[in-house]
């Protein structure tokens, strides 16, 4: 009869065993946290926005400057061409716009 049986594995070094073990562990736990977007801080809060309305004359160089006064002009204006799906020239009087609120 032929007997089959566990294969006995023997551990010859502790800490060589333990390191690795230790970094399987650090590589598992980042690759979870990247795949399901624990990391992901920017997704925790919610923008808010103003709504304001175009008067005439206004530009979205003086409203950038006067919503966003913290950030680079031309990166706000940036920002509101973008969520407002417009541009400067096709920006007009009564026209309602979100500009977002910056947080402090």
């Amino acid at each position: 009869m032929i007997r089959i049986g566990k294969k006995k594995y023997i551990i010859k070094s502790t800490l060589r065993f333990t390191m690795f073990i230790t970094i399987l562990c650090i590589l598992i736990i980042t690759t979870a946290s990247a795949v399901l977007g624990l990391s992901n801080v920017r997704g925790m809060a919610k923008q808010q926005y103003v709504q304001i309305q175009v008067k005439s004359g206004d530009t979205l160089w003086c409203l950038a400057s006067e919503y966003m006064p913290n950030t680079d002009i031309r990166k706000s204006i940036n920002v509101i061409s973008k969520i407002n799906d417009t541009s400067a020239s096709e920006l007009y009087a009564g026209q309602v716009l979100k500009i977002p609120v910056e947080k402090h």
